[in-house]
């Protein structure tokens, strides 16, 4: 049997500008992979990241070259394994073909997806942080009145040396005592320099903050080895956790680490990295790119593995087009779905 896989690519209009430390966008394109056959159909998501030189275009080119190795004429999950180990395509592919792959799957064993992982079946609505987007610091208590960012019981401020201390400054003031992750991208390259921006927030009246994400360049482990002993709050770390992270190292480096499926290539990479991430006496997060809610709905089969979930992406699109996830008081419920018959809503 050959199943019948497509690619396709979404342009997704954002909500506002998604601005973070390395870049800002308006618009985002995803690339949206169906796999089917023997009756049964799988849906995944790619997000590329420019942070790991992924486009849309070199995504595509991957995918046909995939086909060309006999993508289709697999029907085993080893066997896509292998094929995906011996071509490997980036990782937000990766991701999006092996969750598709896997949906199928769990479809014909008639199996929830968690399920058909190992997991324990997603319960009650999972707490998400919601993010706010690098943003002249004058114009954060407006966005959080219009975003009704007071819903969220976590928030996500991401900053760079520029106007960091402002925009919590700010959030501090609009939403005095929530408590904040704070996401650098790796905007400082000197740990010192970050010491005495993390000073400088800890004299904010009413900031309550949870941990501070990526503050350095991945490159910088000995910056980290040093910080993280100095630091106010747990480090975490998300660029620094690749595929092939060194946990013994990461566990010297960070405090904790932000999985993303994107990034992991996949469930079953994903699971690992968060399982390394608890056998090393790390906490755990779950995170995500700007996505839609197929993927977010992905991420949300294994939150119970996360202490902490930051599953916004799909609120910052401006016209959703699955409706997967259903988001309420800043917590998010995967809603049933049938993979056969999902269509994405195209405005």
């Amino acid at each position: 049997m050959s199943l019948l896989w497509t690619l396709a690519a979404h342009e997704l209009p954002l909500r506002y500008t998604w601005k973070i430390s390395r870049n800002a966008s308006d618009v985002k394109t995803n690339l949206i992979v169906r796999v089917s056959g023997g009756g049964a159909t799988g849906w995944g998501e790619a997000a590329p990241n420019v942070r790991y030189g992924e486009t849309p275009e070199v995504l595509t080119v991957q995918f046909d070259a995939l086909l060309q190795a006999g993508l289709n004429k697999l029907t085993r999950l080893p066997e896509l394994e292998e094929l995906l180990a011996a071509h490997p395509p980036a990782q937000a592919l990766r991701f999006a073909l092996e969750s598709a792959f896997v949906h199928r799957l769990a479809g014909l064993a008639g199996q929830s997806v968690a399920t058909w992982l190992g997991c324990p079946a997603p319960g009650s609505p999972v707490a998400t942080a919601f993010t706010l987007p690098i943003m002249e610091p004058g114009t954060v208590a407006d966005f959080v009145q219009q975003q009704r960012m007071s819903r969220f019981p976590l928030l996500k401020i991401k900053v760079d040396q520029h106007s960091g201390l402002e925009l919590l400054r700010a959030i501090s003031a609009a939403l005095p005592g929530r408590e904040l992750l704070i996401d650098g991208n790796e905007a400082w390259t000197d740990a010192d320099a970050l010491l005495r921006f993390l000073e400088q927030v800890q004299t904010l009246p009413a900031l309550r903050v949870r941990l501070l994400e990526q503050p350095l360049p991945a490159r910088c482990t000995d910056d980290y080895r040093y910080l993280r002993s100095r630091s106010p709050w747990p480090v975490f770390a998300d660029e620094s956790v690749t595929a092939t992270a060194d946990f013994a190292d990461i566990a010297r480096q960070f405090h904790g680490v932000n999985m993303k499926l994107m990034k992991a290539g996949g469930y079953l990479n994903g699971i690992r990295i968060l399982q390394q991430t608890r056998a090393h006496g790390l906490q755990t997060m779950l995170g995500c790119m700007v996505e839609t809610s197929l993927g977010i709905w992905s991420a949300l089969q294994i939150s119970h593995l996360a202490d902490v979930c930051d599953l916004d992406g799909f609120l910052i699109v401006r016209d959703e087009p699955f409706g997967l996830v259903r988001e309420e008081n800043g917590r998010l419920t995967a809603l049933p779905v049938c993979w056969n018959r999902l269509v994405p809503v195209v405005s």
